[in-house]
């Protein structure tokens, strides 16, 4: 892009402010005033909102008024498969990410872009595509917006221009480790975790960068390293000389885990940052840790000084870990009156099914309740912090239990709010299980090469098929740990939630419906069908006195949402959207859902399928769905044509022809093993034929639901 080319992009119809500020920015003049200062309440300028609550005080659109509440503009989105992130509001301008931390930046009156900036992270990824589909959070501070990328980089953007300030290669080249996550303002640090602790030898550890330079400031590992390293182990610092004494045999073999893939929250006061960390690489302790031990510091809350990341305290919700329930969901601060006195709480609802409450100077426990069924502990013991597990929580013996939560938690990534008016928080909660057992070679066990997920967790027998999931928006008191109402919603997931000072709860859906419920009861008072699952935080700002609100919307997870018809990959919009009250906008009714792909003179070969069936599993499903079902996230193979012909889909598969879009290479696929999966994707495909995914049928659903936005 040409100067002249890159000033018509940034201007675009900017408010006046940005718009000077962006006008001196490409004349090469300096700025005569510093970047507008965050507003609380006005402003959404970080991934917790105000205070770390996932809550606003804004009352303008409040139970009385929510029924006016209209689309404002709604902006089609083009950049990958994921449009998940949460957006961010900062005088007036609306920042978000798409696809791979795709950073767009637009007016919030009228939705037209400002700029956009591509990092072009899915061509320098490698491997690490294979594990992640885009971002989910970015931040805000001193006209900088901060981004991480799925190569591991941490990116600072000029919010007026969209220009880069520095960026850093905060993460090996090599590995499986990767970035999804919102990085973490932290006075003048910002902070960056990162995934991958599913997928290959990874080591934890989260970073602190200056944020004017982008020079490092500090890191703390999550993980003890090789204690015949010395200082390289990490073993010279105390806390992590004390942190091995709880890991047994070899674990820094395989990296060990603990990785800050998602939340973290900063408390001013205290100059500390808590960090919420993921399980154990691979999840199964007898192969990691086969003698034992707590192996600190997975599945935990991490209290560190913000300015020179000095351990203070943790609180370990799982120790010795084995079942991926990890502590990386997000983390309220709050204050509640406790046995007659306020006391600085965290409120936290990991994936094991307890609610916590921890004290947030000392992370003493204060109390734990389950908030969902959960059949591997009975208790929190109050006076040790330490779950009473059930004698079958570890699968003893390598037999095969059905355990409650499922990896995917009671509650996942999904954030959670805080009213500071009902003194209630709003979870996304859900209620399903998985079967645990041993891998066939736990004792000779090893990282598969290019397989997506080694966990050390084993295939369950044929005969243990455990229902369908359930999700529920729940109210939680957390003084009192007991729900004050629950509602049941479609699907095995649900959206991120808000709250706000109107006693509104803000939140999307897997069926496509923003929705906005009375904080004090949980009736629905005003829905909209974005057309698309919204699993994303919405925010609530202010432009101009008046209150806006704005949501993505794109399903991410796997599988069937619940929805009819189903999200499609190529004809269902990701978009985002802005609302206000008396506002008139309309959607385009929806398109038809495209049809299964098939070619009449293809033969499926039964033990070709059958051999792409393991295949599949292994390397497909995470992005494209079980049994080929994808949830939209990513393509539904079963309707694309690239599995038709032979060529085609080894130029996807084999030559990476469709990286920029996300999909990332397999070379080391040879013919008969891309053949394999051809064969299993047309059997399944003519399967959900025979089903009654006829071209007619799909076409006569898109018709029903067309008619349905009609009448809206």
């Amino acid at each position: 892009m040409n100067r002249a080319e890159k000033r018509q992009t940034l201007i675009g119809s900017a408010t006046l402010g940005a718009a000077a500020l962006i006008a001196a920015a490409m004349a090469g003049l300096p700025r005569e005033t510093p970047p507008a200062p965050v507003a609380p309440g006005r402003d959404w300028a970080a991934f917790g909102g105000v205070g770390e609550q996932h809550y606003s005080p804004l009352a303008q659109i409040d139970r009385a008024t929510v029924g006016r509440l209209g689309l404002l503009w709604s902006l089609d989105l083009d950049d990958g498969p994921n449009a998940a992130s949460a957006p961010l509001a900062v005088n007036g301008i609306l920042y978000f990410a798409t696809g791979y931390s795709v950073i767009h930046a637009v007016d919030a009156r009228t939705g037209k872009q400002l700029w956009r900036y591509d990092p072009q992270a899915p061509e320098r990824a490698g491997q690490k595509m294979r594990a992640a589909w885009g971002i989910r959070g970015i931040a805000y501070a001193h006209g900088r917006i901060i981004t991480g990328t799925i190569d591991g980089r941490l990116i600072a953007i000029d919010a007026a221009t969209g220009e880069p300030a520095w960026s850093v290669q905060t993460l090996p080249k090599g590995d499986a480790s990767y970035i999804t996550g919102p990085p973490w303002v932290a006075g003048d640090k910002v902070l960056i975790g990162f995934g991958g602790g599913d997928f290959g030898p990874v080591r934890g550890y989260v970073t602190a960068y200056d944020l004017a330079t982008g020079r490092k400031a500090w890191r703390f590992y999550t993980v003890p390293g090789d204690p015949a390293k010395g200082p390289d182990g990490e073993v010279s610092d105390p806390i992590m000389a004390k942190a091995a004494k709880t890991w047994t045999g070899q674990w820094w073999r395989y990296g060990g885990g603990g990785t800050v893939w998602h939340a973290m929250a900063y408390d001013p006061a205290r100059r500390l940052v808590f960090i919420g960390t993921g399980n154990g690489t691979p999840w199964n302790r007898k192969i990691r840790s086969p003698q034992g031990g707590d192996n600190w510091f997975l599945c935990s809350i991490i209290a560190l000084d913000s300015e020179t990341g000095e351990y203070r305290w943790h609180y370990q919700v799982n120790p010795g870990e084995t079942w991926d329930y990890n502590a990386a969901m997000d983390i309220e601060l709050a204050t509640l009156d406790i046995g007659g006195r306020p006391r600085d709480v965290i409120l936290h609802a990991p994936k094991n099914g307890f609610f916590y409450v921890i004290d947030r100077e000392t992370g003493k426990l204060i109390s734990a309740e389950k908030f969902v069924p959960a059949n591997w502990a009975t208790r929190i013991d109050r006076a040790t912090g330490r779950p009473v597990e059930t004698r079958w929580a570890r699968f003893p013996n390598g037999r095969a239990v059905a355990l409650y939560p499922s990896p995917v938690g009671a509650h996942s990534a999904e954030a959670m709010a805080y009213s500071p008016r009902t003194r209630l928080v709003y979870t996304p909660a859900y209620e399903q299980g998985r079967v645990y057992v041993d891998a066939p070679d736990l004792a000779d066990w090893r990282f598969t090469p290019g397989q997506v997920i080694n966990n050390g967790i084993g295939t369950a027998p044929p005969d243990m098929v455990l229902p369908p999931g359930r999700s529920a928006l729940l109210a939680w008191d957390p003084v009192a740990q007991r729900a004050r109402w629950r509602l049941p919603q479609t699907g095995q997931r649900t959206g991120a939630v808000t709250a706000t000072g109107g006693d509104l709860l803000f939140q999307g859906q897997a069926t496509g419906m923003l929705t906005a419920f009375d904080a004090k009861d949980g009736r629905a008072l005003w829905r909209f069908d974005t057309q698309n699952g919204a699993q994303a935080q919405p925010i609530t700002y202010l432009v101009g006195g008046r209150q806006y609100v704005t949501v993505m919307a794109s399903w991410r997870a796997i599988g069937p949402s619940g929805r009819t018809p189903e999200y499609d990959y190529y004809t269902t919009k990701r978009r985002i959207l802005t609302f206000a009250l008396d506002a008139k906008g309309r959607l385009p009714a929806p398109a038809p859902v495209t049809p299964f792909a098939d070619d009449p003179s293809f033969r499926v070969d039964a033990s070709l399928a059958e051999a792409g069936k393991g295949l599949f599993a292994a390397h497909c499903a995470i992005c494209h769905g079980p049994a080929a079902n994808s949830g939209g996230a990513a393509p539904d193979l079963r309707r694309a044509a690239a599995p038709l012909a032979a060529e085609s889909f080894a130029a996807v598969v084999r030559d990476g022809a469709l990286v920029p879009r996300g999909m990332p290479r397999f070379a080391e696929f040879d013919d008969r093993t891309r053949e394999a999966l051809r064969h299993y994707i047309r059997q399944q495909a003519r399967v959900a034929r025979a089903a009654g995914g006829s071209s007619a049928t799909l076409t006569r659903i898109a018709q029903d639901a067309r008619r349905l936005h009609a009448d809206q």
